[in-house]
């Protein structure tokens, strides 16, 4: 896992999307060592220490939020492979899928389940299984993400506060993760998903992305981006989902077929007359995000916790 977020002179945890590669100001949440932000084209963008990696950060797994930029739910090299064709040679087809072509891994991480009404016994995909071939609907992916996020925020939750009552040496540790956890899920459920339609010359292409300002702001500056590679440029906002900055990549990688790469943008995809309304379709079916509770004492910043951990 890789270092995602440092802390400035505030206290405050910035992200290494919001900054320039290079030698930083900020601090590792861990043990306040100085951080370089890495951003290359190879490695994923992360943090890394100027000196000697801490040992949390060298030992330890980052509290992430679920599915959100990691499909393939942990799943081993080899059970990978196997749920990528037993989707191709069933899962497309619907049909029901023999016993002896299921590995043990693929049920323990709840991407297969048995067909009950079938005999002899066989297996189908569960809406988890079709995550990591890209074959959910939009609105399903939430309805199984949602509450793997708020899970996990209970879950580290109970974590810093059984440190905190039996006073354990790994305290400080807990209290971070769990202010991590808090920074990544703020971040999605304060950005808002996005849609666009864009002549650009003779053609047309599609944009999905994610802003936590006014959606007119951020299409003035794709506009900009694109005036680099066309002459004209003419943008329709189709849509945009409050509260959904967890489907971006979800999208993405859904649609990753039709990616359609401008230069170094990257968030630009091609549909025909056909596929777009399919897009358009699985988009719409999203409902209004009701916030529960939790989520929105994390957007207040209400979450007591966490302030130890400054």
């Amino acid at each position: 896992m890789w270092l995602k977020y440092g802390v400035d002179k505030d206290g405050i945890l910035i992200c290494i999307q919001d900054i320039p590669k290079g030698k930083t100001l900020l601090k590792c949440p861990y043990c306040h060592g100085e951080l370089t932000a890495k951003k290359g084209q190879v490695k994923e963008h992360h943090f890394a220490h100027n000196q000697e990696t801490c040992r949390p950060v060298a030992n330890r797994e980052f509290p992430t939020l679920p599915l959100y930029d990691n499909f393939n739910i942990c799943l081993s090299g080899k059970d990978l492979q196997q749920l990528k064709l037993l989707w191709q040679e069933y899962g497309i087809k619907n049909y029901p899928i023999s016993s002896y072509l299921v590995y043990s891994g693929l049920i323990k991480a709840g991407i297969l389940r048995k067909n009950v009404y079938l005999r002899p016994i066989e297996y189908e995909f569960t809406n988890l299984g079709k995550i990591p071939v890209g074959a959910l609907e939009l609105t399903q992916f939430n309805e199984v993400q949602s509450p793997l996020l708020i899970k996990k925020l209970l879950k580290l939750e109970l974590a810093a506060k059984h440190a905190l009552h039996k006073n354990a040496p790994d305290l400080p540790y807990r209290l971070t993760d769990l202010k991590l956890y808090c920074a990544q899920l703020q971040r999605i459920l304060s950005s808002n998903l996005y849609f666009l339609e864009i002549q650009a010359d003779k053609e047309i292409i599609y944009k999905i992305g994610v802003t936590q300002r006014a959606v007119g702001q951020r299409v003035a500056e794709v506009k900009m981006d694109l005036l680099a590679h066309y002459q004209t440029v003419v943008i329709q906002v189709l849509g945009s989902w409050k509260h959904r900055g967890n489907i971006e990549l979800y999208f993405k990688h859904r649609y990753r077929g039709f990616n359609y790469p401008i230069g170094s943008l990257t968030e630009y995809y091609k549909f025909n007359t056909k596929d777009i309304k399919i897009v358009m379709h699985d988009l719409q079916q999203m409902k209004p995000k009701e916030l529960l509770q939790e989520e929105i004492n994390i957007l207040n910043n209400e979450f007591s916790l966490t302030q130890v951990a400054v």
